[in-house]
């Protein structure tokens, strides 16, 4: 199973959420693939990823984790033991989303999202700051992300598998002519 990790102000409407869908419905496994819409709270949203996660056998499952959703896909990995393939993945988003608090619209939807002050605190509370087993991840960063710095990722994840994209930007525009090698890491030929 696979299941999908949308970024900060994003749905599983996403361009990448459609991607993936699309290639797993190909393949004939579209029913393995679960990509939840995130709450806005942080601790919902690791009670429901980690919920989600409990239904299948940490060796069978593998996370995609977008932006925020990498944040989240690297503390998941880390509690339960999985795989996790990690785009452009955030590093310390309660210090990077504090100008966002308040009202924000919700990308490839017509929902806003209320992001609340403590939002911040509860974000540091899943900080994963050591990677335990790098051979269980694979990072694609893009050094023309205008968001995250593809070195802060690289470091984070050294020892990881690592695909460095020259150029695209922190939505990886051309995410297709990955998508069958993030696929293949999670074990979806």
């Amino acid at each position: 199973m696979i299941l999908y990790l949308h970024g900060f102000r994003s749905s599983p409407q996403s361009r990448k959420a459609q991607l993936i869908r699309q290639a797993m419905a190909q393949r004939g496994v579209l029913d393995d693939l679960v990509c939840p819409q995130l709450p806005a709270s942080p601790r919902a949203a690791a009670q429901l990823i980690d919920a989600a996660a409990r239904l299948e056998d940490p060796q069978r499952l593998a996370l995609i984790g977008s932006s925020l959703g990498g944040y989240y896909a690297t503390w998941l990995a880390e509690r339960v033991g999985c795989r996790a393939a990690l785009l452009n993945p955030a590093i310390a988003p309660y210090e990077d989303l504090r100008e966002h608090v308040g009202t924000q619209p919700v990308f490839f939807s017509e929902q806003t999202i209320e992001v609340k002050p403590e939002y911040m605190d509860e974000l540091r509370t899943l900080d994963t700051p050591l990677i335990t087993q790098p051979e269980r991840y694979f990072l694609l960063a893009a050094t023309g992300d205008e968001v995250i710095d593809w070195r802060r990722m690289a470091a984070k994840y050294a020892g990881c598998r690592q695909r460095i994209i020259d150029g695209s930007n922190h939505e990886i525009s051309d995410f297709a002519a990955y998508l069958d090698e993030v696929l293949a890491f999670c074990g979806v030929a």
